[in-house]
């Protein structure tokens, strides 16, 4: 249960109602998850983290699923158990295979286990791996 509670639709005030309604229009969906049900108690926090998930996940350079891959990877690394869930969903609804899946807990074990092993040994960098890199 989320430490203040959830605020649903009916509930909500017009503001965050009007929040509530760009992120139904944004994501072609009628559902509001608990994330933003939870934050809607704050509805300037509620306001600048929705502009910001919409506009650091919309069109750019990345593909929406490779944004979301990288999502999944994060949120496993930090142990956002509600993060891994969503993102993961929205993953597969992105065409996300298996396969693409369990290559993506691989690679994230693998960085995670070496970052360890770098932080410990107390590697220094490369010198080639310094900015200015080469393009």
């Amino acid at each position: 249960m989320s430490t203040l509670g959830l605020i649903e639709y009916a509930e909500a005030t017009p503001e965050v109602r009007a929040i509530y309604d760009d992120i139904i229009a944004t994501r072609k969906s009628d559902y509001i998850n608990n994330f933003w049900k939870a934050m809607a108690h704050d509805p300037a926090l509620l306001r600048r983290t929705w502009q910001a998930l919409k506009e650091i996940m919309g069109p750019g350079a990345l593909d929406p699923l490779t944004k979301e891959l990288i999502y999944i990877a994060v949120s496993v690394t930090n142990s956002c158990h509600y993060c891994i869930a969503s993102h993961t969903a929205s993953a597969f609804a992105k065409g996300m295979t298996n396969d693409q899946f369990m290559e993506l807990q691989a690679v994230v074990g693998m960085a995670n286990q070496t970052n360890k092993l770098v932080t410990g040994y107390q590697v220094e960098i490369d010198e080639k791996f310094q900015p200015p890199l080469k393009r």
